[in-house]
């Protein structure tokens, strides 16, 4: 029989489920001997990798998908090595609509063991702002433990760098959204809402020694409005006490400090008066506050006065002063988010920006073992005992004459190969199987390799591959366009009057010939000139060679540049949530072609420019 994960760490270390297949962090270990388990799993990641893959298999050897594949196959009496070359010869590289059929059996209430073993009685819902429809992906007690997991792991890498007291406070910007039933009677909801309903996210507190600002009641009120209202306000009241400021996504952070620089008079009077705003209409919301809060008249004054002193700064430094005792901002920084980063530095004014980990609704894939980084240099190791990984190489098409022969995006692909095989500087697109049900499932996001952790591979997100705008022959991905923007806004920067809030885009393809169109919502007065020479910079930035070719031959007409009015994304985020979303999830499409979005943003227009780039 194979050697089980249990023997590959210390007893104590054993996550206890019976199963051996977790990060194996449980209550009594200290930060040391958290990273010193991950540390020895690292020098192991290709036979740890087979172990739980086979681990996956023969716990789930009755299920009728590894039946399909695997069912003439005696998988219980072969060993680790066999099994993995068995597995990734028969069994297909599959996308999520393979799995939909039979997600959607369990969700109607076929109890047959389908994609696991165990019934599966809850559902997470993905995001959705890539396809623009949210997908049911299932969530078991195997997906509240590697949260858990990874989050107690992080930590220990964090506490390295940015040691916190214990007993702390954490600013913690979290929401949890409505659950509702299937036909079937599981419980959908966000795999966040799931984790903060979890016994795992009332011991990751205990574990990590700090507790959020926020009761449940709060987490979960689902009116996130109503929710950050409170989360400021708590936030404040322990002010003091506060050791660090964090959220799901970098988003949620600036969405809740622009709420705060239009709310924060209301805020002062109820730490004052220790009542509670009427705009809090959620009863057991305002019971749980209102036990928490009293008085304080002091703090309020002092609040005031430091508001008034960063009204006149334009809230830089917002962070530090409100916080004194904050070490560290933590949150998702990098892919869509990155474009945020700029403001928090604002608000953070040197105050370290750490990024949160790597992962997705299918799975958690990697932690921060260098928060020292900025989130532009950071990179997440992949942790090998939470899925069995496989990366697709890509190649990107760099031959100019053959441009036309690309159809789906601008990479060719190789063959899987697994995580002990890949090399540094080659990027790939992930390939999931999971404890919950998926097999040799594409993740959609292309990574790329940038080094090695012991014998595992640290990663560089580099963008999703749907994420694509596309007219003609030409292939921009969602980081070629935030490049793009980048390059547009810092000429709106350095006029010093407006800043770029955020932007998405779409390809117009109705009429001839088509045409890139971004979206842009600015705070303050930039002229028009300014926002023609933005439009101008922006289109002559695209480097892609199809797009190129295209606009000189003007078979792509030139760049549009929409202005929007103030606040038009966030009616974008509250028609995500009225459909069912939370915030913590919520990541603003770069390129779009959903029509509720598109609508969204034609009827919030104010202003259109044209480039000028190409006119020679």
């Amino acid at each position: 029989m194979p050697q089980r994960q249990e023997t590959l760490m210390e007893p104590k270390m054993n996550n206890g489920n019976g199963h051996g297949h977790g990060c194996a962090i449980v209550n009594g270990c200290t930060s040391d001997e958290v990273i010193e388990w991950f540390e020895q799993v690292s020098q192991k990641g290709g036979s740890v990798q087979k172990e739980i893959l086979s681990q996956i298999l023969k716990q789930n050897h009755g299920a009728e998908y590894v039946k399909k594949w695997l069912g003439y196959h005696n998988i219980q009496e072969m060993d680790s090595s066999a099994l993995e070359s068995l597995f990734t010869s028969v069994v297909p590289i599959s996308s999520h609509a393979d799995f939909e059929p039979f997600i959607q059996r369990i969700a109607d209430g076929d109890t047959n063991p389908l994609l696991t073993q165990q019934p599966i009685t809850t559902l997470s819902l993905s995001s959705g702002t890539t396809e623009g429809r949210q997908k049911f992906v299932p969530f078991t007690r195997h997906s509240a433990q590697t949260t858990l997991q990874i989050f107690t792991l992080a930590a220990a890498y964090r506490s390295r760098v940015y040691p916190i007291r214990e007993g702390g406070k954490i600013l913690e910007f979290i929401y949890s959204s409505n659950t509702f039933k299937t036909k079937g009677g599981l419980t959908v909801g966000t795999a966040t809402t799931h984790y903060y309903a979890s016994e795992e996210f009332k011991i990751k507190q205990e574990q990590t020694k700090s507790f959020t600002c926020s009761p449940a009641e709060v987490i979960s009120g689902g009116d996130y409005k109503q929710s950050t209202y409170c989360h400021l306000l708590l936030g404040l009241f322990f002010s003091d006490q506060v050791e660090f400021i964090t959220s799901a996504f970098v988003y949620s952070i600036i969405q809740a400090f622009r709420s705060f620089q239009e709310l924060w008079c209301e805020i002062c009077n109820d730490i004052r008066s220790g009542s509670l705003s009427s705009r809090i209409k959620l009863p057991k919301m305002r019971k749980a506050v209102l036990e928490i809060i009293g008085p304080n008249p002091i703090l309020a004054s002092k609040l005031e006065n430091i508001c008034k002193e960063l009204e006149l700064v334009d809230w830089f430094g917002l962070i530090p002063k409100l916080w004194p005792n904050a070490k560290y901002v933590y949150s998702i920084m990098t892919g869509s988010m990155l474009p945020y980063v700029t403001k928090l530095r604002h608000y953070a004014n040197g105050l370290p920006l750490v990024s949160a980990d790597y992962g997705s609704t299918e799975s958690w894939i990697g932690v921060n073992v260098d928060p020292s980084l900025p989130p532009e240099k950071v990179t997440f190791t992949v942790v090998p005992t939470f899925s069995y990984f496989e990366f697709i190489p890509l190649y990107r098409h760099n031959k100019q004459e053959d441009y036309r022969s690309i159809v789906a995006d601008d990479f060719i692909e190789d063959k899987p190969i697994p995580l002990s095989q890949v090399k540094a500087g080659q990027e790939y697109e992930i390939v999931l199987t999971t404890f919950t049900g998926l097999y040799r499932c594409r993740l959609g996001d292309v990574v790329e390799v940038a080094g090695f952790h012991n014998g595992i591979p640290k990663l560089n997100f580099v963008c999703r591959r749907k994420l694509i705008l596309t007219v003609n022959i030409d292939k921009n991905t969602e980081k070629d366009l935030q490049l793009v923007v980048e390059r547009g806004s810092q000429l709106l920067n350095r006029a010093k009057k407006a800043e770029l809030v955020d932007f998405t885009s779409y390809a117009h393809v109705s009429n001839e010939p088509g045409h890139y169109v971004i979206f842009w919502e600015i705070d303050g007065y930039a002229e028009d000139s300014l926002l023609e020479a933005c439009c101008t910079e922006m289109d002559a930035s695209f480097a892609d060679h199809g797009y190129v070719v295209s606009r000189k031959t003007k078979s792509i007409g030139p760049l549009e540049l929409c202005i929007v009015e103030r606040g038009t994304f966030k009616k974008i985020l509250d028609n995500f949530i009225a459909n069912g979303a939370a915030l913590s999830q919520f990541k603003t499409p770069r390129c779009t072609s959903n029509h509720g979005m598109l609508n969204i943003l034609r009827a919030c227009a104010l202003k259109k420019f044209r480039s000028t780039a190409y006119n020679t």
